[in-house]
């Protein structure tokens, strides 16, 4: 009778295999890294001298180069700089002589306005005065004073995209954005309206040019404050509208800035004279009759 042994063990061979695979190339790694670095070494060593001599002055040379291309590089950044600096001083001289004479002409239009309603007191009659007052003070062409509210929206923090980088402008302040407040403040029974003293007209416009928001072709600059004149339920009214839900929303989501205060004793200053324009009828070279849809009902 014979015995047999038993039957070795498949799953502990196969891990005594992987260890040895896994030891003997991690050595095989090993072993080569330090033999290619030896033989590099030993290659560099049997180079001539005339060789090494040449590899040398090829590493100046070339630093030499690098070095020669970064200071001229660097020369010129500082020569264009003086320049840079006297156009940006030229451009801000300019700025300032147009605001001093938008200024000027400003108070030339004060002056002259007020030598109007000097003549107008004198040649008109107290009722006709004052019904010219009410005219004006409507249709902003006369300083108002009176309660009302004010709102002012501002833009929110200037985030990066982190995929493109890029300024993230969903938090920003659009004139479309002005235009449902005014629009919501008239609506509420707003009798004048300002923007950062701006005051609108029924030929007033909001819109942008870029990145600028401009109302009647003159930009702002945030945060915008818009005033408004009205009855005592104006700012009630606007705070209960879905225009102020939306920028409550805005505050939540993208970090802007957003205020309904009821303001006593504001005083809204007076819209510039608009371009009048008038009809002018078409004269025709020879009158000709025309018959009517109906010819008279025949």
């Amino acid at each position: 009778m014979t015995s047999s042994a038993p039957p070795p063990d498949t799953g502990e061979q196969a891990a005594q295999a992987r260890r040895r695979y896994s030891t003997d190339l991690l050595d095989s790694l090993f072993r080569e890294s330090v033999d290619a670095s030896r033989a590099a070494y030993e290659a560099s060593t049997r180079r001539s001298p005339a060789r090494r001599t040449a590899y040398k002055v090829l590493g100046a040379v070339t630093a030499l180069v690098l070095g020669f291309l970064l200071a001229v590089a660097y020369q010129k950044v500082v020569e264009e700089q003086p320049q840079r600096q006297t156009a940006r001083d030229g451009l801000i001289a300019d700025i300032h002589t147009r605001q001093d004479r938008i200024d000027a002409l400003t108070g030339r239009e004060e002056l002259l306005r007020g030598q109007v309603n000097s003549l107008q007191a004198a040649l008109l009659n107290d009722s006709t005065l004052q019904r010219l007052r009410t005219y004006e003070a409507a249709t902003g062409l006369r300083r108002v004073t009176g309660d009302g509210v004010t709102i002012t929206l501002g833009d929110g923090p200037a985030k990066a995209d982190p995929v493109t980088g890029q300024a993230d402008k969903t938090a920003r302040v659009l004139f479309v954005d002005l235009r449902n407040v005014v629009n919501e403040l008239f609506t509420d029974g707003a009798e004048a309206i300002a923007i950062n003293g701006q005051r609108l007209t029924s030929t007033s416009t909001i819109r942008s040019a870029g990145e600028a928001i401009l109302v009647d072709f003159k930009p702002l600059v945030g945060p915008y404050k818009i005033t408004a004149i009205g009855p005592s339920s104006m700012a009630t009214k606007f705070s209960e509208s879905a225009t102020a839900d939306l920028f409550r929303k805005l505050v939540d989501s993208k970090g802007m800035s957003f205020s309904v205060k009821r303001t006593d004793d504001l005083t809204l200053p007076a819209a510039a004279n608009p371009q009048l324009r008038y009809a002018k009828p078409v004269v025709s070279g020879s009158p000709s009759a025309t018959v009517s849809p109906s010819g008279g009902g025949k």
